[in-house]
């Protein structure tokens, strides 16, 4: 017997539970059986379905979820409870909202009238989940649940569907095939069997991590190729990543025409309709009688910090999550790996810079108490002549990180730079091999709502004014406005963080100057250390916030220009976000490295802002400290703060805010209480997944702090590489425990986050080129260690750097207070700069020695960015970006498809030429039969050549 209805509603009376069975479109000579009526009053059916994770009959399995808010009558419900109480006779059944059919309760108890706007709601969702079952899917409802006012419509998808999605989006699955894949041999042999044995302690405990020795063939997927692939067991064919995103494409371009435009799933989210939807996780992570499963596997193996020495299980993470994910946590990976080196030598800069410390002329010249130099005043009028050795710390300090060891590291750090991008460059291919990736193509994602709801909008108003309206697109011309709106946002948010930047300069030139007056010597003698430590904490408080806010901001700016598609969208909020990001960051490293101190002018002279202010000044040793200190500063609480205390702290409190609002509930519903949460509740109440955008963003900033200004920091790596150790296991918690299952994404590369890595790497040689050469000291002493010293040493150095000043020709006014603060009566005070003395006939003008050191400063420059350009793309040029072995292995791929078809055709040649034969001689056979048949000749003749072929 055949059912003829789409749908058919049973009473699931002791769950509530609304079943809508469906007979399947007869696809591809698919018939389906008979619909299999559910028994719910079986003992436990929520262990006959395990908890959610599949249908009420305890075969077919939940590929995705929808979820919706409905209203219901809490009195009816209450009462229908009582009636199950007392009388089991008496029940109340309620209908699932099917299309014409309305909601009903047998206690005379009729549910609210729906506002218009829930109805439409409920009309729409109606017209989808019929087109779903129209296109072969099939849904079970599900009202009854610990939540509140929320229903679940489970979904799955049946093989006949899989197999014609699949075979529309050119999924590649493996073949019976199976081929040797190469190994090497002789000394390699051993060197990697050696390498084996000392890592295996690393090694996760996964079975997709061994090493393969065999590998089966891959093709995509086709329905008149079935007897290619291994379809013993048609359960597991598709593993439930795959599922979910076959049925997540259908969801997206399965449309519901109410409101005049087509809306797909992502529309109807937008909308409201629907207010979640989303793959089940394969089951708990934690507990006693947890069964095993990928996703137990991935907590135990891969998100617990406990197994941070491990290397990750990429295979397993894209197995569960998907390519798009699984690049994103191997891209972390080899950036991770790629720290240890160059930690190590930035170690052992570190370590020279201190072992060397006491051998520094220039520093020891400036700690000698022997020397009496006389320094001129820091500040007008409140501030008095002091001694350089005063700044012996600094000094001494300075040398640790301005040596000529941070050269040979801004060269290393440079090429390192190249040899990461090669070197995942040539991961990423061992990656695209290994998932049957290597002729994947992209092709155009689906519209967003967004954009869909604009077209429509321009279409109505065509249609308004009696225009003909074909199929509509936006133009440059509708988006002028969201452009104009994108730049003007732009220029002032970065004017903004100038504008900030600034306001941070005028606080330290004014708590300078108010520190100076203080009456304490010790106040007076850390004021740059006070000005310096408070200005690098307000610019890391100020830099967190603005992060965030402009985050929003960018996501806002895009949202503005209705980008097409997912992709589209994606790719314009990673630049503006970076944009504003980047300049956020880095602006007030900028301005230590490359303007302050620049344009102070001189005593005498000097430089003020609002005419009040005079411009600050770097330490005698140089800006250098001071920018490490800021980089530092901000890198370390960048990470500490907002990296990991936001990433662990937010989550929980938002988990700790949605189980009191649960508590709430349940309180109000002890017999809801009771029952064991199905898994599509318990994922319901996790995070949705917001992408990866902000997982990127992060990790590149870093790449930044890393690289663009490792001359002043030769830390910075190691502090990064402690940091991403704890980075990866506390991402994979979240994605494995705390994120509801993201829908699986097939992508070849980490896209335009590729770009802009390669855009900081060349940034990072032009940088650190003006670091060494107008920031640090290193570039002044080679032109005085060769042009101006007299016995080939660094002795008289300091002096060299210092210019004189005639105390009698300060401006009115600008004097100190105390001229006798120490002890003495000054006449000739110094400063650091290359001018004329005060007896030279063009005194305190420029000197000679200025244009020498500017000129080798800049010749440095151009020397080091070509140089190391040249040295870079060299790397690049001679490591292949596809290995040898992955491409012999991709060819050998292609040579066993073609033998595999030929053999195909081949045989079907044969079995066509065997067919041939047995016609011709079964008609041989007719032609000798004897004179008696020949009224019959015809009959039998016809009934020979009726011989049934079948290819």
């Amino acid at each position: 017997m055949r059912v003829n209805k789409k749908y058919s509603c049973l009473p699931a009376e002791e769950k509530g539970i609304h079943i809508i069975n469906i007979r399947a479109i007869e696809d591809i000579g698919y018939d389906q059986h008979e619909s299999t009526l559910l028994n719910s009053l079986s003992k436990n059916p929520d262990a006959d379905c395990k908890y959610g994770l599949y249908f009420r009959d305890g075969k077919r399995k939940v590929d995705y979820i929808l979820v919706y808010h409905y209203k219901k009558s809490s009195a009816g419900k209450t009462l229908a409870r009582r009636a199950q109480q007392n009388d089991a006779s008496v029940r109340s059944t309620k209908q699932d909202h099917l299309p014409g059919k309305g909601v009903q309760l047998e206690m005379g108890e009729s549910e609210p009238h729906m506002d218009y706007h829930e109805d439409d709601k409920r009309f729409r969702r109606e017209e989808y989940e019929g087109n779903l079952v129209e296109a072969g899917l099939e849904l079970e409802r599900d009202e009854d649940t610990k939540i509140h006012g929320i229903g679940f419509v489970k979904i799955h998808a049946p093989w006949n569907v899989l197999c014609r999605e699949a075979e529309f989006l050119k999924l590649k699955m493996p073949t019976k095939k199976m081929y040797q894949i190469n190994q090497t041999h002789g000394l390699l042999k051993k060197i990697n069997s050696v390498i084996q044995k000392i890592t295996e302690p690393i090694q996760p405990k996964v079975a997709e991590h061994k090493p393969q020795t065999v590998k089966r063939l891959s093709y995509p997927f086709s329905r008149e190729k079935q007897h290619l692939f291994d379809l013993s067991d048609k359960d597991s064919f598709f593993d439930s990543k795959t599922r979910s995103t076959i049925v997540y494409e259908i969801l997206k371009r399965t449309t519901c025409t109410k409101a005049k435009y087509s809306m797909g799933i992502t529309s109807l989210l937008a909308n409201g309709v629907y207010s979640a939807a989303y793959p089940l996780h394969d089951g708990d992570y934690e507990g006693e009688n947890v069964e095993p499963n990928d996703r137990k596997l991935l907590c135990e193996e891969w998100a617990s910090y406990g197994v941070f020495y491990k290397y990750q299980p990429i295979d397993l993470v894209r197995k569960y999550f998907g390519e798009k994910i699984g690049l994103y946590f191997a891209w972390l990976g080899v950036y991770t790996q790629m720290l240890i080196p160059a930690s190590i030598v930035g170690i052992i800069v570190f370590l020279y810079g201190c072992a060397t410390v006491d051998e520094n002329i220039p520093s020891m010249e400036m700690c000698d108490q022997r020397n009496n130099i006389t320094m001129c005043p820091l500040c007008d009028k409140t501030c008095s002549y002091w001694k350089m050795s005063s700044a012996c710390a600094t000094a001494r300090a300075s040398h640790l990180f301005d040596n000529p060891a941070t050269v040979f590291f801004s060269v290393f750090m440079a090429l390192w730079a190249a040899t990461f991008m090669e070197h995942w460059k040539r991961k990423q291919m061992r990656l695209n091999y290994r998932w049957d990736l290597t002729g994947f193509e992209e092709e155009e994602d689906h519209p967003r709502a967004e954009y869909e709801a604009k077209v429509l909008e321009k279409s109505l108003r065509k249609e308004h004014k009696h225009k003909e309206t074909d199929k509509e697109k936006l133009t440059w011309k509708d988006r002028f406005p969201a452009y104009l709106t994108n730049f003007v946002g732009i220029i002032f948010m970065v004017g903004l963080t100038f504008a900030i930047v600034f306001g941070v300069i005028i606080y330290r030139i004014s708590t300078a100057a108010a520190l100076a007056i203080s009456s304490t010597p010790s106040g007076r003698s850390s004021v740059r250390v006070t000005v310096t430590a408070t200005a690098v904490i307000i610019n890391l408080v100020v830099i967190i916030i603005l992060d965030e806010v402009y985050g929003c901001i960018a996501r806002w700016l895009t949202q503005i220009e209705v980008p097409k598609t997912d992709k589209n969208f994606e790719e314009r909020l990673i630049f503006k976000a970076f944009l504003l990001k980047f300049v956020n960051a880095y602006t007030p490293i900028f301005y230590v490295a490359f303007f302050k101190g620049r344009f102070v002018g001189r005593p005498g002279d000097y430089v003020y802002i609002f005419h009040s202010f005079r411009m600050e000044e770097c330490a005698p040793g140089g800006c250098l400290m001071e920018l490490c200190i800021q980089l530092s500063i901000i890198m370390l609480g960048k990470q500490l703060i907002q990296n990991n205390l936001f990433e662990i702290g937010i989550p929980k409190m938002k988990k700790f805010i949605r189980y009191l609002k649960l508590k709430r509930r349940r309180s109000l519903d002890h017999e809801e209480h009771m029952k064991k949460k199905q898994r599509y509740e318990v994922d319901y109440n996790l995070e949705p997944f917001a992408g990866l955008t902000p997982e990127y963003m992060e990790m590149i900033i870093q790449f930044g702090f890393v690289t663009l200004f490792v001359a002043s920091f030769p830390l910075a790596p190691l502090f990064a590489l402690l940091n991403n150790i704890i980075e990866i296991r506390l991402d994979a918690k979240k994605f494995v425990t705390e994120l509801r299952r993201p829908v699986a994404v097939r992508a070849k590369d980490i896209g335009i986050w590729y770009n802009i890595l390669r855009g900081i790497g060349k940034l990072a040689v032009i940088i650190n080129a003006f670091v060494i050469s107008f920031t640090s000291d290193f570039i002044p002493r080679l032109v005085y260690l060769y042009m101006y010293s007299e016995n080939g040493t660094m002795h008289g150095f300091v002096n060299h750097t210092l210019s004189s000043f005639n105390v009698s020709d300060f401006q009115a006014g600008t004097a100190p207070n105390d001229p006798l603060d120490l002890g003495y009566e000054v006449q000739i005070c110094r400063y650091k700069d290359y001018r004329e003395p005060p007896w030279s006939e063009n005194k305190y003008d420029i000197s000679k020695d200025f244009w020498a050191v500017l000129a080798a400063r800049l010749a440095f420059v151009i020397v080091f960015q070509n140089l190391v350009m040249f040295m870079s793309e060299f790397v690049d040029w001679i490591i292949p970006d596809i290995p040898k072995d992955i491409s012999q292995q991709i060819h050998k791929e292609k040579v066993l498809m073609v033998e595999v078809f030929m053999r195909e055709e081949q045989g079907k040649l044969q079995m066509l030429e065997t067919w041939k034969d047995k016609d011709k001689r079964k008609g041989e056979n007719c032609n000798n039969h004897s004179p008696r048949l020949s009224r019959s000749r015809s009959g039998s003749l016809s009934s020979c050549h009726s011989y049934p072929l079948d290819v």
